[in-house]
Formats: structure tokens, sequence, C-alpha cells
């Protein structure tokens, strides 16, 4: 941000320079310290771990074939599927990770392309697509739908959308790939807009695949199968178990909100049901965000969502440019928005867009479990400045008493 924002902060610059691989070697550092934090922790709770490939070859009983060669039998009362999901695929277009790519592989570029088009205007697609915007890439964004991050409100996604655009990021809604070839130095895109206009050409260094991921399902023995559903997740009832009995599954692989976090919370749920004592996950309040800049972030509702349950509702909205921290950094896009039940005052929902969207949701996730209400956030006391106020301010706007506008 430097490049693009410093000169008004008064940073000045003559040349700024990316190392693409020492940016890398940081990046598989702080991976394998990550992992080696969990290998700590494994060996700290005396959890044994076993290296290989594993087959479920009964209810009890998880074969692993060793890299030696040599297999070994666990036992167990219980086995717990989290294989979690891999890049969803485009028919007929394969993933060399040279020049079209997974979203693995735009984590480990050795260079800064000079193009590159993100098929998917989903979280990974703006993800990943913004970081190498920010190097430098020209990145053009294709999507089916008719805005980015289907499901999310859609408010928020066309704020985001607006302000990567200001940033260079080009966006092509309501088209489809339907061809791709490589050449030696770009590869062609063939979209089909999605009104019956003309297909059209896109070229670019690289193709980036992201059009959601799908679920692991784990090998089976030849005497036991495992129900899934149409779309490929593995079928579990309210306690996680499988059609197996005494297999429970978890995380992207049984769909929903495919979240590290969400996965952690049904982790603990099973674990704790396993063990006999109570286990819940409350999913209206699982919150989600899109690590862009400006961040998005979101939990429960949506206001298409509310409208189409046909539900009374209130909106509370304020913008960053009216709270004094984001205006002293610079940082002013966005808003925060709070919807709450018309009679009760309960909170149902709110997204976010903006600096920090991803700390600020948690105050209102905290509020959302304790079944809080936006008077109780119009009453706590946020410290000045911060941009936390905007929180508050939403909640007063939802009673047009916001303090600032």
């Amino acid at each position: 941000m430097i490049r693009n924002e410093g000169a008004v902060h008064g940073i000045n610059h003559s040349k700024l320079d990316f190392d693409v691989s020492v940016m890398m070697s940081r990046k598989e550092k702080v991976v394998g310290d990550l992992a080696n934090g969990i290998d700590y922790l494994f060996q700290k709770h005396s959890v044994d771990r076993v290296t290989g490939f594993g087959r479920i070859t009964s209810h009890t009983e998880v074969t692993v074939s060793k890299n030696d060669g040599s297999e070994r039998v666990l036992r167990a009362k219980n086995i717990l599927i989290a294989t979690g999901s891999t890049s969803t695929n485009l028919p007929d277009i394969d993933i060399d990770d040279d020049k079209v790519i997974s979203s693995t592989g735009a984590l480990s570029l050795d260079k800064i392309p000079k193009s590159m088009i993100v098929i998917g205007g989903g979280v990974i697609g703006l993800e990943l697509g913004t970081v190498w915007n920010r190097l430098g890439a020209q990145i053009t964004v294709i999507e089916a739908m008719d805005e980015v991050l289907p499901g999310t409100d859609t408010d928020a996604a066309k704020n985001l959308r607006l302000a990567l655009e200001e940033q260079g990021i080009q966006f092509r809604l309501k088209v489809k790939a339907v061809a791709l070839k490589k050449t030696k130095n770009t590869v062609s895109l063939t979209v089909e807009p999605l009104d019956g206009a003309d297909k059209e050409e896109l070229k670019a260094e690289k193709v980036l695949i992201a059009i959601g991921r799908s679920p692991v399902i784990p090998e089976l023995g030849n005497d036991i199968s495992i129900d899934v559903d149409q779309w490929g997740f593995v079928k579990v009832d309210s306690d996680y178990q499988t059609s197996i009995p005494g297999v429970y599954a978890i995380g992207d692989v049984i769909g929903g909100q495919m979240l590290a976090h969400k996965a952690e919370e049904e982790g603990i749920a099973v674990v704790d049901y396993l063990a006999g004592k109570y286990s819940h996950v409350n999913y209206k309040t699982i919150p989600s965000v899109v690590y862009t800049h400006p961040e998005l972030a979101g939990v429960g509702e949506t206001e298409q969502s509310l409208k189409d349950a046909g539900k009374q509702y209130k909106m509370g909205r304020f913008p960053f440019m009216a709270n004094s921290r984001a205006r002293c950094n610079g940082d002013t896009k966005g808003f925060v928005k709070i919807l709450s039940d018309k009679e009760s005052d309960r909170i149902l929902g709110a997204h976010i867009i903006g600096p920090n969207a991803g700390e600020l949701i948690q105050e209102i996730v905290a509020a959302m479990e304790f079944d809080g209400t936006t008077e109780d956030i119009q009453r706590i006391c946020h410290a000045h400045p911060g941009v936390f106020e905007a929180v508050r301010e939403a909640a007063l706007n939802a009673d047009r008493m916001a303090l600032h506008i």
C-alpha cells in the first residue's frame, strides 16, 4: 500500500521493489513454524502422529500405508474424518501449476506475472487476485453470477468490488469460461456472456482456477460404504456421525461454510460428545472474513435472506468515512451494517467492509451469542479514537440515533 497511498502520509519513494523469492521463503518459514507448533502440541498432549495414506477398513479400523511400503493398522472405538477439501477443477481445463494454476499454485509463484485471469469471484479468487494485484499484476476476474461473493450481503459485496476496481482489478460479471488455449508465453481464455452476447477471447500470462472447493472423501475398505449427498459431501447426523456407526466427520468434507474455524468448532463438539459432555455448534454465529483490502466480514443473516423469509427487521449503517481513526489512517472505504429484529431488537446479522473488519465482527458475534440487541451495543463504552466506534454508531443508527452522521 506504500506504493499507492504512501505519498498522502508524507512517505516518498523513488523506487519500490519486490523480492518474490524472499516473500516466498518467509511464507514457507511461517507455515513450517506453525506446522512444527502442531507437532509440539501433539507431543505435549500425548497424541501419536502416524504419517501415511489412511484407509478406513472397518468402523473401528484404519489401515495406514507408510512411505517405506509397510502398513500399520490402527484400531479405535471411534474414527473422525477430517480430510478437508481440494480445489474444484473446470471440465476440460487441466491445471498444470505453470500457466493454469490452482489456489495452491498461486501461493507459490516464483515471479510476479504481468497479467492474470481469475476464474471465480468468490473468496479465494478475490483474496489471491488482490495479493498479486498489489504486487503489480494486472488482474481480471470473471464471475458467472451478477455480483462477486455469491451468498454474501449484496451491499457489502458490491462495495468491495467497487473498491477493488479503484485498485485496478477488472471484473467481468455474468460470463463463463468455455475454452482455454495455452501458447508459449500466454493463455487464451474464451468467455461467453450469459446474456447471449458474442464470445470473446481474453489473454494473460496466468489463469487461476478459483471456482470453489470439493470434498476429499477418504478411501474405504471393500466391505464398508459411506453415504454422501448429491454434491459429494459426507452425510452426518446431528452428532456428526456418518452412515457408518462409530465413524464421524467434520469440516469441509461435510459441507456448509468451508472455514477452518467452523471445522474447529465441529471438532470440539464431536470430542465433547464422545466424552459425554454437552456439545453444540451455533452456525448462526460463525463469522466469515474475506482477507482483501479492504476486508469484508459477515455473520448471520443478510438483508436478502431476511427479505426472502419475510422477516421484519431494522438496519443500522455507519460509514468509516465518518470515523475519526479511519480518517487519520486514511483508510475510510466501507461501512458497518447491523441487522436486528424489528420487534425484539435482537441482532440477526452484521456485515462490515473496511479496516480490521475481521476483528470488528467479533464484537457482534459475541453479542449475538448472548442474544444481544443493538441497544446492548449502543450502551457499551467504546474507546476513542478507534475504528470499533463505527460498530456502536451502526447500532445507534438502527434507531436513527447515530452521533456522527
